[in-house]
């Protein structure tokens, strides 16, 4: 004779539910927890411009010191038909320090003698003029992208173009660039 078959109840449900949510759960925390700081690896920039102060047809920018909590996490010096960061041969001499501030905002420092339009469209992500900034008594062109994230300040002589650039506000652009000094 055939047993008759009992109707799940609600406490049936919860507890199958339970069976099948509690492991992913686990495997979705373990998967998607990460680290409270990302691990940006800090990079020794003075001898980089140092090296850089020497070789550049032009005067190599770069902050004394940088400010307390602040880190470079890249930099660079690429001279003419030499390989830049990407691999490519570099088609002028470029100085580049970035930099973590200490609320992990990334600020970079560009400096190129040609060519130096084109650069300042890719490096500003071909960002619009939007006004003026004083810095040390010289005047930097305010560039922004048209996604209002990217904002940088571009000086430009007649041998060298300066890009300082980050999605930050202005001030800590025009902060940063009042640190920048001729390389010795």
């Amino acid at each position: 004779m055939a047993r008759a078959r009992r109707s799940p109840t609600n406490r049936d449900m919860i507890l199958s539910l339970l069976v099948i949510l509690i492991p992913v759960a686990i495997i979705a925390f373990l998967l998607t927890r990460g680290q409270d700081e990302p691990n940006v690896p800090t990079v020794d920039w003075k001898p980089v411009a140092a090296q850089a102060a020497k070789e550049a047809p032009y005067e190599v920018l770069a902050p004394a010191e940088l400010p307390a909590g602040w880190r470079a996490t890249q930099v660079s010096w690429t001279k003419i038909g030499e390989p830049d960061p990407t691999g490519n041969e570099s088609p002028r001499n470029r100085w580049r320090l970035g930099v973590l501030t200490d609320q992990q905002v990334y600020i970079e420092l560009d400096q190129v003698d040609k060519q130096a339009q084109d650069f300042v469209d890719d490096i500003t992500r071909n960002g619009q003029p939007d006004g003026t900034s004083t810095v040390a008594g010289q005047s930097w062109q305010r560039l922004v992208t048209d996604d209002d994230r990217t904002r940088s300040l571009v000086l430009a002589t007649p041998k060298v173009t300066t890009v300082v650039s980050g999605d930050t506000s202005y001030r800590l652009l025009e902060d940063y660039a009042g640190l920048l000094r001729a390389q010795p």
